[in-house]
């Protein structure tokens, strides 16, 4: 197959996909990798399959594609072509949550001296090192790296990037608990989509829409919340998008959790598990198992609750997720309190508080923790955040928390 036949049969797969033929899509994309000799329409066709596979969930076969890619990468001697498909390589290891390699991947992507479109992908990068970042609870480089996506973003006029940016945010927001500023920040990206995205994919209103539903639910607006959510996951049914339609599995789930009703709970928890289990997404699994944890509470089954919490903690700590740790030691400490066992509700005291220490979750002014309620923050310029109020009522020479890590260790 040659270089126009090659291009002809990359654009005939992209039109079934844009058409929703997925699997012809597939089969066409398939036949060019098998039979094309040019190694640049092989790197692009790889590119498709790498998206499709990413859109659909199976993530497994996203990295087998990555890797590929990047061998092909390697044989065109191009440093725009090896920074794409590093970050595809990080792309496909964040998906999987091994949080670290991503992280490496786009350490070495920013690390490589490539053209104009090589910097281009930078803002890229950034985002799913941010993603990275947040899903290992390290707060500050999280926003750090999103902030730099986000100038990116501004600097290239890269609209559709700066849409996935702000659903981040809105992610990053929720998991600090300034609800504020997690429902502003999908609302932009949803604003994004309205003024500019005529031809871009259905995902990114979908996207909008969850990160949306999932601040309304935890502001205690669970009508705007059910609206958005469903809104996202017609979207999710028509293009047959496994992960979205995990995550607004769970989002359902957590609506009827917080009108206590766990009858209806309880079976789209099982069922946001079941395709999470099936497309490899476990900081997903995390968040299910929290959630069901909660209706077992409410429903007074204890040991119950304990045995979801086993396996969350199982996967938390193999994931590095120190947030879903930081949350699980916190229900133990609740049931423990009720059953009466004061040993075991000390050391889950302990722990919670290890985890505070160790996320710097806590206000550098009033000593007070960040996360444990609905609070406006504010970040400074290094990345550390406060409670709002307390920078309005103190204001800063600069920042409690750097100043306290400048300090060496005995020099006071």
């Amino acid at each position: 197959m040659g270089q126009d036949q090659t291009k002809q049969q990359i654009e005939k797969g992209l039109h079934l996909y844009q058409s929703n033929q997925t699997e012809k899509a597939l089969r066409v994309w398939m036949r060019v990798l098998e039979k094309s000799a040019d190694p640049a329409g092989r790197f692009r066709v790889l590119g498709c399959l790498i998206t499709a596979h990413a859109e659909m969930g199976r993530y497994k076969d996203m990295l087998k594609f990555a890797v590929v890619q990047i061998d092909t990468a390697r044989e065109l001697e191009d440093p725009d072509y090896l920074t794409e498909s590093y970050l595809n390589l990080a792309r496909s290891n964040e998906k999987l949550c091994e949080f670290q390699k991503t992280i490496s991947y786009c350490k070495t992507c920013l690390n490589m001296q490539g053209t104009t479109v090589s910097l281009q992908l930078n803002g890229q990068v950034s985002l799913s090192m941010g993603n990275a970042f947040l899903g290992l609870s390290i707060f500050q480089k999280a926003l750090e790296c999103f902030e730099k996506a986000l100038r990116y973003a501004h600097n290239n006029d890269d609209k559709m990037l700066e849409c996935r940016v702000c659903c981040s945010l809105g992610n990053f927001y929720t998991q600090i608990k300034d609800y504020e500023k997690a429902l502003f920040f999908p609302c932009k990206a949803a604003e994004l989509v309205n003024d500019y995205g005529k031809g871009w994919s259905l995902k990114y209103r979908a996207m909008s829409q969850y990160h949306m539903a999932v601040a309304y639910r935890k502001l205690g607006r669970l009508v705007d919340a059910m609206d958005c959510c469903e809104e996202s996951m017609k979207i999710a049914l028509q293009h047959g998008d496994r992960p979205l339609q995990a995550v607004c599995l769970l989002c359902f789930a957590d609506i009827h959790r917080s009108r206590k009703d766990v009858q209806t709970a309880f079976p789209r928890y099982d069922s946001s598990m079941s395709i999470m289990t099936e497309i490899g997404n476990r900081l997903g699994l995390v968040q299910v198992l929290l959630g069901m944890t909660k209706c077992w509470m409410i429903q007074k089954e204890l040991n119950k609750a304990l045995e979801s919490i086993e396996k969350a903690q199982e996967l938390a700590e193999g994931l590095g997720n120190k947030l879903g740790l930081l949350k699980l030691h916190c229900l133990c400490e609740r049931i423990y309190r009720t059953k009466g066992q004061q040993r075991e509700l000390r050391d889950h005291v302990v722990k919670f508080h290890e985890c505070v220490e160790e996320m710097e979750l806590y206000c550098g002014m009033c000593g007070e923790s960040i996360g444990e309620k609905n609070n406006q923050l504010q970040a400074l310029p290094c990345s550390h955040f406060f409670h709002l109020k307390c920078l309005q009522t103190n204001g800063t020479r600069g920042c409690p928390n750097c100043r306290r890590l400048s300090v060496k260790p005995g020099y006071v």
